[in-house]
């Protein structure tokens, strides 16, 4: 999520600066706060709204308070024409899977089959990046905790892998033997779906069971969360919500989009909202739900606990524990996490002073969208179930950002043909010529620098590996890139020639 900051490209410095704000202005308060007990219209409404104004298709809203689910509510479409989402509706949970696998290494901690600060090479003793001293210095706390060392970069691009042999999860493990870590092992944190892909390594090394078979036998089965699986195939047939890629703001279905199967630890679980009640209840209620106990009381406090401080781009985004964000925000801790797809955005809350939590499975996602908007909303949500006055949005700004692009290649087209126009009248007049040095840096310098910087993005999105998982996660930037960066690499030579010719060319007496 954070090294999309090494993209040269316009919309994404705003957006980060835009977000940085989000942190740093002081928020107005609105008179909304907690909804009477037993009543959740207001903050249905509130969700309502939201939703609706940022184009989203459907949704799906479970609330749990202590050991029960008090509320559930759909919105929008599951599919196109189709109904609202019930339930039971299966939605993909992007990276809160995450929460799902640290709590599989907890339970095998805790049956003597996992030290968490053992190194992984005693479970996986074939693991190695480049560097041997640190490959044996890397613990499963550190993965965990998100602090191995292991770069964010790997772990997207790895999104974008579709390959779905049996053994592609350990294949691309394998493959970081030559990686060169950024910084020391346990020095600081970095977001790394690496860290949890290995994570599932380990249990399965431990257990003896595949990952998708540990989780449906562990986890799944005694939270009795009968709609939620491992593969879309078993998810389609009780039928899986379709998911929607925004195209500058707009969602468009896209019902077909493969899994990454390597990723399965790191973000490519399904579940419905009733199911994921059940979850958060197993974690308000230290590990307990209903006669069962997934984990105990302690295991719970460690997976929660604040370990590593967490920011990227110099944005403070509290602590992380083990699968879990842990954030102050007011006078409200939120022990969060949220879920990025292409086509899916889940964000997962508990609020343990309140002893509540919710969440909100949605089909539709956006990289800039779901990691400004949909945290904005998903953080108010949060505060208005705590009780506390919440605020308007401050970051509506960024779907029409992302609209603004298509501004990008009508300029380039508009500009083009003033070019044309402009070379032809100098030839036909040719003293209507500009003249003096100002005429080569207004008319050759200048209108070259957008073209250099569009055909930089260009070069760069073919050349750094990053075009695929673009087109996935964000399709409108990636295609503006493509066309208008294709552009202006073209035009921009092209003009310079032109305009250099005419502009060169004698007076004729």
């Amino acid at each position: 999520m954070k090294n999309i900051k090494k993209l040269i490209f316009p919309s994404l410095a705003v957006c980060a600066v835009l977000t940085l704000a989000l942190r740093l202005v002081p928020r107005t308060a609105s008179a909304q706060g907690e909804p009477e007990s037993g009543s959740y219209d207001e903050f249905d409404a509130y969700l309502e709204q939201e939703l609706r104004r940022l184009n989203v298709p459907g949704a799906s809203l479970v609330i749990v308070e202590g050991d029960e689910i008090v509320h559930m509510r759909g919105f929008g479409q599951a599919r196109p024409g189709g109904e609202t989402p019930t339930p039971q509706t299966p939605f993909l949970i992007g990276s809160t899977t995450k929460s799902f696998t640290a709590l599989a290494v907890m339970q095998l901690v805790e049956a003597g089959q996992v030290d968490l600060d053992a190194p992984v090479q005693d479970y996986l003793p074939w693991f190695h990046v480049a560097d041997p001293q640190a490959s044996a210095q890397i613990t499963v706390r550190h993965l965990l905790n998100q602090n191995s060392g292991l770069p964010q970069l790997p772990g997207m691009l790895n999104l974008a892998n579709f390959d779905n042999s049996p053994d592609a999860l350990e294949r691309q493990v394998r493959a970081l033997s030559t990686l060169e870590l950024p910084r020391p092992v346990g020095s600081e944190f970095e977001y790394s779906n690496l860290n949890y892909n290995i994570a599932g390594l380990i249990v399965e090394a431990a257990s003896g069971e595949s990952y998708a078979d540990y989780v449906q036998n562990h986890i799944f089965d005694p939270l009795e969360m009968n709609h939620s699986y491992t593969s879309q195939a078993a998810a389609r047939q009780d039928n899986l919500a379709v998911g929607h890629r925004f195209w500058f703001g707009y969602p468009f279905a896209a019902p077909d989009l493969p899994m990454p199967a390597g990723s399965l630890p790191s973000g490519q679980l399904i579940s419905s909202a009733e199911d994921m009640g059940h979850y958060l209840i197993a974690h308000l209620n230290g590990g307990r739900y209903g006669d069962v106990q997934v984990l105990s009381d302690a295991g719970i406090d460690e997976l929660h606990r604040p370990a590593v401080e967490a920011g990227a781009m110099g944005i403070d985004m509290g602590d992380y524990g083990m699968g879990w964000f842990v954030e102050e925000h007011g006078q409200t801790t939120i022990v969060n996490h949220p879920g990025t797809l292409p086509d899916f955005f889940t964000y997962m809350a508990l609020l343990p002073d309140q002893n509540k939590g919710f969440v909100l499975l949605v089909n539709a996602n956006h990289t800039m969208i779901d990691k400004m908007v949909f945290m904005e909303v998903g953080i108010d949500a949060a505060r208005r179930l705590a009780g506390e006055t919440s605020a308007p949005p401050t970051l509506g700004v960024v779907p029409w950002t992302l609209r603004g692009l298509l501004l990008i290649p009508i300029l380039q087209i508009g500009g083009a043909a003033l070019t044309m126009r402009q070379v032809r009248r100098w030839r036909q007049e040719p003293d209507r010529r500009p003249t003096g040095a100002r005429k080569w840096a207004l008319n050759i310098a200048l209108p070259l620098i957008p073209n250099l910087g569009l055909a930089g993005m260009f070069l760069y999105l073919i050349s750094s590996g990053m075009l695929e998982f673009l087109r996935l996660f964000t399709p409108d930037i990636a295609w503006i890139g493509l066309i208008s960066g294709g552009f202006a690499l073209i035009w921009g030579s092209l003009r310079t020639g032109l305009v250099t010719r005419a502009l060169r060319r004698p007076r004729e007496s």
